[in-house]
């Protein structure tokens, strides 16, 4: 990996107090007294896909760093057995990693966390529960809907997933969600020992979710129901007879289309496979079964009613169909979950990997939304 990481991102290992040796790459690490920046990865990627982002805004002044969260990479300490401990991917653990690392780096406030994918609840939940800490927050490619609410109709969270899912099921051809089909134990299998190999299913993964793939044309939904969920590209809403792996190797792209990928290149692209190989992708995996379980549900109603009060933004691309794959939490977030959102970005030319397809806009709107914010605080006690 260290190769193809650019000069001024050092790679190293930091307790973080929480049962981790999490690795976290830096930049601006040279000058102390900087006000630091968390950047959080989803899945299937690493710290290493904030490479492109991280020297520009450690040139504006910022400790920068990124964390392999939980269960990927080369952070130890998290159980990545399907038949483990799931509660310790819950958000409100996530948080307290996040919470740990910024405490061991020596800060006791950061000027913002950055979430991406599945990173993104992650940290809204660090701006809705310590915004003593996380003093602004921006959320990339998936809309933070908050904290799950009390209901007393019978309708809870688990019984509208199971109705979703039947109703899925009932299609012709029978579907299945993206993150249903996460949850299932072969899963990880499907992907490390799929017939195209893990290098070329990471590669049609990341294509098909790119701008580069013509077929993403997202726009809002008319509902949550099974029929408009369905009529998303088959790698959110697949087909229940395919893996995911069968479903992107589908449109995997042309030799001549990789070669032109100039947001990740083959060498960068590798960097993934060899570490997902060493260690698998059931640690990333397990988030999304805990995201279902009634326990991280019950854990988060908390802080039911809870608002986001901290400066807020949200980055995305345009061509990314993350932005809607929930109807109405877009707007949601908007109105009711973030009470101080600064700006809502969609990127030009930018799929779901919007940092890494377009890194230099991601970078120009994270400092606005930093500059926009008076004061200075969480620099090194």
């Amino acid at each position: 990996m260290l190769a193809q990481l650019p000069p001024g991102i050092r790679s190293r290992q930091i307790n973080n107090g929480n049962g981790l040796n999490v690795h976290i790459l830096e930049a601006g690490y040279e000058q102390p007294g900087r006000e630091c920046v968390l950047l959080l990865h989803g899945f299937p990627e690493l710290a290493f896909s904030w490479r492109k982002v991280m020297l520009p805004l450690a040139r504006a002044g910022y400790h920068v760093v990124a964390p392999d969260q939980r269960g990927y990479g080369m952070t130890e300490g998290g159980d990545a057995r399907y038949d483990g401990d799931i509660s310790q991917y819950g958000f409100l653990n996530l948080v307290r990693d996040a919470l740990g690392l910024v405490f061991a780096l020596g800060y006791d406030a950061v000027a913002a966390v950055v979430g991406h994918d599945i990173g993104s609840p992650v940290a809204g939940t660090c701006a809705l529960t310590r915004p003593d800490v996380f003093r602004s927050v921006a959320l990339m490619s998936a809309p933070y809907p908050g904290p799950a609410s009390y209901r007393f109709d019978g309708q809870n969270g688990a019984y509208a997933a199971a109705q979703l899912h039947a109703d899925l099921a009932a299609l012709t051809p029978p579907r299945l969600h993206y993150q249903r089909y996460f949850c299932q134990p072969d899963a990880n299998a499907h992907m490390l020992a799929c017939e195209q190999g893990l290098h070329d299913f990471l590669r049609a993964y990341f294509h098909m979710k790119s701008a580069d793939w013509a077929g993403n044309q997202p726009a809002p939904l008319a509902s949550a129901s099974a029929e408009d969920l369905a009529s998303m590209p088959t790698y959110y809403i697949m087909e229940q007879s395919r893996t995911i792996a069968e479903t992107v190797a589908a449109e995997m792209p042309s030799q001549a289309q990789v070669e032109a990928c100039n947001w990740l290149s083959d060498a960068e692209l590798a960097v993934y496979a060899a570490i997902f190989a060493d260690t698998g992708l059931q640690g990333g995996l397990q988030c999304y079964r805990s995201l279902g379980s009634a326990a991280a549900q019950a854990e988060m109603l908390l802080f039911a009613g809870r608002q986001i009060t901290v400066p807020s933004c949200f980055i995305s691309g345009a061509s990314d169909w993350g932005t809607y794959q929930s109807p109405g939490a877009l707007e949601l977030m908007q109105r009711r979950v973030c009470t101080d959102m600064r700006s809502v970005d969609l990127v030009a030319g930018a799929g779901h990997w919007v940092e890494q397809e377009q890194p230099a806009v991601v970078a120009e709107k994270l400092l606005g939304f930093l500059a926009s914010q008076a004061g200075s605080f969480g620099k090194k006690a």
